[in-house]
């Protein structure tokens, strides 16, 4: 089996985990629905490439950061299936590392959003 044809049905793997994601974790549907949101704003508003090359990158921080802590969890149940404080303590980083993103994502919203709906609106 060639090299190219393995690392292609390794992808199904990450599709497989793309699927548990979306369908398995409420806050990517809060993720998904804003990022739904800022598509449409900077479609409207007509962000420049470097503010979509922005919006992208954070886009995908926010839903990688919220992979990782989803498998995290998982692993900290497999490992710790009876109530810890370590494990809740483990999980509560992992969601702060979600936050963190989320909100830095917020702020270069605001950085880039806030100027082109003032001249708008002015």
């Amino acid at each position: 089996m060639s090299a190219l044809l393995k690392s292609l049905k390794s992808f199904r793997f990450a599709f497989r985990g793309l699927k548990i994601l979306f369908i398995g974790e409420n806050n990517i549907k809060i993720h998904s629905a804003f990022t739904i949101a800022v598509v449409i704003f900077g479609l409207l508003l007509k962000i420049s490439l470097i503010e979509w090359a922005l919006i992208i990158i954070c886009i995908g921080l926010v839903f990688s950061a919220e992979a990782f802590n989803s498998a995290v969890e998982r692993l900290v149940d497999l490992i710790s299936p009876e109530q810890n404080h370590l494990a809740g303590v483990i999980k509560d980083l992992a969601a702060g590392a979600v936050l963190i993103t989320a909100v830095a994502a917020f702020a270069v919203g605001i950085i880039i959003f806030i100027p082109k709906l003032l001249a708008f609106i002015l």
